[in-house]
């Protein structure tokens, strides 16, 4: 593609992604079918793409579309950010798998319907943005976090991170902030998606930590600057964090948290689909534990360790298997171990009672004790052995 055609589709790209809201499957398949150029035409043409121009609605004869998305390029330009399209060589192809989730039945909610790939990102920070969703994991979960929440999600934040993944969130409250800041803290890479213009902080008090995003990370958008946050732009943007990652950790959810939403994603796009168990007095944790009861396939998982087995490569990522802490006396052999339970604290037993206390052959008792006694697991008295001083029993 030549330079000047690849601008044309650029500028048609972001002029058709003000028309129609982003997932539109109608409109992604014509512009996968005839290019965006030519989309373009035909609809300002009026030829007969009687779905899309209801889809366009007003805005198809309310301002010049070429206009406002030349002054969307220019706005993004004196931000410091980019347009991102799929004839880029940094578009992660990721993205593209989401147009086999979408919902054609005629009577599907139309967040179902539409989830369809963008048809652009915008987006702001200095890393390209195919690398930095290639290793990534999103993170998401409750605004209303409580402590414990908010503590894990920053820690697995923190440890993804420290093992070079990439933490992918929605920068609300709660869950998606403290796993930003949990990157961030371990000189990672996240990457926050939004629902409004990389220019807009939303929620507001969140401007420092997007300004840190920025710096070292990612904004990612399908509205261009300036756009708002409106209620529906959320369920919109779920799909995104769901496909640009290998996988969605949820780490506390009411039943009814969007964060399940963008986990159903995930499962739909084959991604793994983990959950966070906890209290379950907590209505935080009422979303997860029904997830983990649901039939859809659902890893629980507790820290960073599990989360990496479960995305990380096939026998190469392995969660270590939990242990309690070892005693001394686990290293013993299974008759070592029963002679020493048969010892008693005070009273010295000859070997040969010891023996039959722990019912093993007295010749084993000869020949073990005075061992046990010379690690320190037994002591040698006049009369027999007793418990070694310290030692468990």
């Amino acid at each position: 593609m030549s330079p000047s055609s690849h601008d044309d589709a650029r500028l048609a790209r972001v002029a058709l992604g003000w028309l129609v809201e982003p997932g539109n499957q109608a409109l992604w398949t014509r512009v996968a079918e005839h290019g965006p150029a030519r989309v373009l035409e035909g609809l300002l043409a009026g030829d007969h793409l009687d779905r899309l121009r209801r889809a366009a609605g007003a805005r198809l004869g309310a301002d010049d579309p070429r206009q406002l998305a030349e002054a969307a390029l220019e706005r993004t330009r004196r931000l410091g950010a980019r347009v991102v399209i799929p004839e880029d060589d940094e578009w992660p192809h990721q993205l593209d798998q989401l147009i086999g989730i979408c919902d054609l039945h005629d009577k599907a909610d139309p967040v179902d319907r539409d989830a369809a790939p963008p048809l652009c990102l915008w987006a702001r920070g200095p890393l390209r943005l195919d690398e930095a969703l290639d290793r990534s994991v999103a993170v998401v979960g409750a605004r209303a976090a409580s402590e414990y929440g908010a503590q894990l999600a920053q820690r697995i934040g923190y440890g993804l991170a420290e093992r070079d993944w990439a933490v992918v969130s929605g920068g609300a409250y709660g869950v998606d902030a403290r796993a930003h800041r949990g990157a961030l803290a371990a000189g990672g890479v996240t990457v926050v998606v939004l629902a409004c213009g990389v220019d807009r902080a939303y929620p507001a008090s969140h401007t420092n930590l997007f300004e840190r995003v920025a710096e070292d990370g990612l904004l990612v958008s399908e509205w261009p600057p300036g756009a708002e946050p409106f209620r529906h732009r959320f369920l919109i943007r779920n799909r995104v964090i769901a496909a640009a990652s290998r996988g969605t950790v949820v780490v506390e959810a009411s039943a009814r948290s969007g964060s399940l939403q963008t986990l159903r994603r995930a499962g739909q796009l084959n991604r793994c689909r983990m959950v966070v168990p906890g209290p379950v007095t907590s209505a935080m944790s009422v979303g997860c534990h029904e997830q983990l009861r649901s039939p859809e396939p659902t890893t629980l998982v507790t820290g960073v360790a599990h989360i990496l087995e479960a995305v990380g490569k096939m026998g190469i990522d392995l969660a270590p298997v939990p242990r309690g802490p070892e005693h001394p006396r686990d290293r013993l052999a299974p008759t070592e171990q029963r002679l020493l339970e048969a010892l008693l604290i005070r009273k010295p037993l000859s070997s040969d009672e010891v023996a039959t206390r722990a019912g093993v052959p007295a010749q084993d008792a000869w020949r073990l004790l005075p061992s046990l006694a010379y690690r320190g697991f037994a002591q040698r008295r006049a009369h027999g052995f007793i418990i070694g001083d310290g030692r468990d029993r």
